[in-house]
């Protein structure tokens, strides 16, 4: 980990600035799973943090993404999608990937709260949404909820 978390990191931060180029750049609606958000500021500081990533690299890599944020505009909405430990277990049992099997519960602490501090100081339009009792992917009515919430976000025409 200590000798490739700076090189991964840096290949997700591009691979995602090319994705976040290329939907600048369409006329589309684009959703996205995964932001270049979630690689800055939630899992390369937590590589640094459990000592994965020198600060000298973090530093360089912080400043990079800081580059290229400064080259393209925010998200037209984030959908965030809190959840609670025991509900991430449950969502990792029930994808049944085997590399996630192992996955430690303080690793998913660490991430969650991560996540959390990082919503907190969003600065463009967000919609929260309570994962642990809004199941959008199994329940139609719960779906509708959060295409309703779009909607009211200004983005008409969505769904």
């Amino acid at each position: 980990m200590e000798r490739w978390s700076f090189n991964l990191q840096v290949f997700f931060l591009n691979k995602r600035f090319r994705e976040v180029v290329e939907i600048s750049k369409s006329d589309d609606i684009i959703i996205q799973d995964r932001t270049i958000f979630e690689d800055a500021r939630i899992f390369a500081p937590n590589l640094h943090a459990q000592g994965y990533m020198s600060d000298r690299d973090f530093a360089n890599y912080s400043d990079l993404f800081d580059l290229m944020m400064s080259l393209v505009g925010m998200p037209d909405l984030m959908i965030y999608i809190r959840s609670t430990i025991p509900n991430l277990i449950s969502q990792i049992e029930k994808r049944g990937r085997e590399y996630e099997q192992t996955i430690r519960i303080d690793y998913l602490t660490g991430l969650n709260n991560r996540y959390e501090e990082w919503i907190k100081n969003y600065k463009g339009n967000l919609i929260i949404i309570d994962g642990d009792t809004c199941k959008f992917g199994d329940d139609p009515k719960d779906f509708q909820k959060v295409t309703d919430m779009i909607d009211q976000n200004h983005l008409f025409g969505l769904f």
